[in-house]
């Protein structure tokens, strides 16, 4: 199973109510890229979600969708940017402007709706390094009802690298998750106190200095949510 690149005829795609459906057959190269997808190479699980993102199968066949969605939180970088792109469309609209088939769609959504606080890491360090995929990843937490909470965690986290609390503010303005106000609100305050602060005193600690580079990311999220 080194090489999943296998010519395969498209399934015609029939449009109904609105939604993408077809007719997939069990083909052994769905089912062979599909096992891959788990495989604990690397090399092997981005060469499957790419031919079976390339095959349709996704958008077809909720259990290929469901395989997909589970890569959102695969150890390799690259691999989880595919599937946050895969995922993503999924809950969107084809060129034709059909849906995908409602029962892909749910299970989509059953994997996304059970992220917490660790699988969001991940798919901020994916915005971080490519942040074009900004509005895929808000597409996909709006499907999370627990994203916002744990985005609010991550942003007031000290602990937290710097680059990954912007993107999860950036995150809750795009999203718009309105219960996270009030905890922006202080978080606005305290580093505007501090950015004044550092204005009158040189000598402040570096470690503060860099925390207020959140402030235009919490300030941003802050007037998304506010004309929401």
């Amino acid at each position: 199973m080194d090489d999943l690149r296998v010519d395969i005829i498209q399934p015609v795609l029939i449009p109904l109510e609105g939604e993408t459906t077809g007719v997939l057959e069990l083909f052994p190269a769905v089912w062979s890229a599909a096992e891959a997808l788990v495989s604990p190479i690397p090399r092997l699980r981005q060469q499957a979600l790419l031919q079976l993102d390339k095959m349709g199968a996704p958008r077809l066949q909720p259990l290929v969708a469901y395989l997909i969605a589970t890569r959102l939180t695969d150890p390799l970088l690259e691999i989880r940017r595919e599937a946050v792109r895969v995922t993503s469309a999924l809950l969107g609209r084809d060129v034709q402007g059909r849906a995908a088939p409602e029962g892909v769609r749910q299970a989509v959504i059953s994997y996304i709706s059970q992220m917490r606080t660790r699988s969001l890491y991940g798919l901020l360090q994916v915005m971080q390094s490519a942040p074009d995929a900004g509005f895929e990843i808000a597409r996909l937490l709006n499907a999370c009802p627990y994203a916002g909470r744990h985005l609010v965690e991550i942003v007031s986290d000290r602990k937290t690298i710097l680059g990954l609390r912007q993107q999860a503010a950036e995150l809750i303005g795009m999203v718009g998750y309105l219960e996270a106000m009030p905890t922006l609100e202080r978080l606005e305050a305290r580093l505007s106190a501090r950015a004044i602060g550092q204005q009158s005193m040189p000598f402040i600690p570096a470690e503060v200095g860099s925390e207020i580079e959140l402030l235009p990311s919490v300030r941003r999220a802050l007037m998304l949510l506010r004309a929401a």
